[in-house]
Formats: C-alpha cells, structure tokens, sequence
C-alpha cells in the first residue's frame, strides 16, 4: 500500500463508502469526501449535474467511486470528464456481480457505468461484490408488521461491507487493475435461509411466504446470476453481522 496519497471517496456518507474514508484514514492517507451538501469535513460537488467537480478533483491520487443513485452512467461520465482533465492516475469503481445478466432497471445502470470507465482512456480498477449484509437484514427489517415474511425464492451470497471496503482501500492505493475478481460472501444459501436466521435472532415465528416472480430478472436470479461461485472471498457470515446489530 503507498504512503501518504491524496484519496477521494464519492458516496462518502454512505454504508460502505464512510467505512473505505474510515480505512483509508487509519492508515494515514488524506481522504476527501465528495458530496452535494455543504456540511464540514466535505468537499461539494454534484456528480449528476457536473458542478465544482473540478476543484473536487484537483490533486488527487485516486478516486473511489461509491456513489450510486438514479442515473450511475451520467454520474459517472461527469465524474470522468473532471478526473480527465486534472489527470488522475486511477479512479476505482464498486459494481455489483451479476449485472451483465440480470436485466434489472438499476443493474444497468451500473452496467453503463462500467462501460463509461473501463471506455474512457482513464486508468481504472472496477470491483463487483455480492449484495450487503445490511441489504438482506433490511428486506426482513421492513416486513416487522406485516402478518407473513416475504422471502424471494432465490439463492443469496450477502457479503460484510466492511470486508468489501478494505478490499477497495487496498485497490485504491495499488496498480490499475481492469476488472479484478468478484466479491461474495462465505454462504451460498437459499434466501429462506437467511430469512430463518434473522427469525430466530428477532424472536419471529411468522409462517414465511416464498416469492417466484415472472419476468426475466426473477428468471435470472434464482439461476443464480447474483451469486460469485468458486471459493468465497468473504468471511463475514450473516448470523455474525446479525448477532453485532
């Protein structure tokens, strides 16, 4: 890992961009959070309209792109064009596995975005990870009054977003690296699994209801599209991330 860079880290703010700006930190690098809002300790910018990218940008070492939201591929066009201009060396992208083949409305979205960069001349490093462990306990969180647990009928691999964020901390002080291997969680379970995981950490005896959607992505998912098969990177287990909330 090189010393003392200049580091900024887009969607800082965010469950895994705050835990990259944490990490980066800790070892001593100068990290700057981008953000549209001008509260202290960041420094303002507007990725989807372009504006005060430029001094956002200006002298750093590399950019961690964290950011996500309605349109990823103009967020990401407009933050290439100011990291272009002020030459930065490497600009580093978290992605999500499965995007390429699972036809759902934000999944390309990012798609797009990964072709703006990996297209752009710019050097760059792209990550794709598996689904957060927060992500999963969320979709459980939101059902609390409901009478049943909904659960998609799909296999899940939820990975800790705090392993996922040292991995983008080392990426982003190393080489341009292309697109380097997936991130996935330890467990390669039915979603049901899981769903009785978080019951029994909740005291919930709710009767769960499984969902099989039609449609192309609900298709794509219990194929499997979402998952990163082969040995796990990960360590983190859901029960773990459960048993620390």
């Amino acid at each position: 890992m090189a010393e003392n860079m200049d580091i900024l880290v887009t969607g800082g703010t965010g469950t895994l961009g705050s835990l990259v700006v944490d990490r980066l930190r800790s070892v001593g690098h100068t990290v700057r959070v981008l953000s549209r809002s001008r509260k202290p300790g960041v420094v303002t910018g507007d990725l989807l309209y372009g504006e005060s990218l430029s001094a956002a940008v200006a002298g750093v070492d590399s950019i961690v792109h964290c950011a996500t939201g309605r349109n990823d591929a103009r967020a990401t066009t407009n933050l290439l064009r100011a990291a272009g201009s002020a030459g930065v060396p490497h600009i580093v992208y978290i992605s999500i596995v499965g995007i390429d083949r699972i036809p759902f409305v934000y999944y390309r979205q990012k798609l797009r975005a990964e072709a703006v960069l990996s297209g752009s001349g710019l050097p760059f490093t792209i990550l794709r990870a598996t689904q957060f462990h927060t992500l999963l306990a969320g979709i459980f969180d939101v059902q609390h009054r409901l009478p049943v647990l909904f659960v998609p009928a799909v296999p899940v691999q939820p990975v800790d977003a705090a392993e996922v964020a040292d991995i983008l901390a080392l990426l982003a002080t190393g080489e341009p690296a292309g697109r380097v291997p997936d991130v996935g969680g330890p467990e390669i379970r039915p979603a049901q699994d899981f769903a009785l995981e978080w019951q029994r950490a909740e005291g919930d005896s709710r009767r769960q209801v499984l969902l099989r959607l039609p449609g192309a992505t609900f298709r794509a998912l219990r194929a499997g599209h979402n998952v990163v098969r082969g040995l796990p990177t990960g360590s983190g287990t859901f029960g773990t991330y459960l048993a620390s909330r």
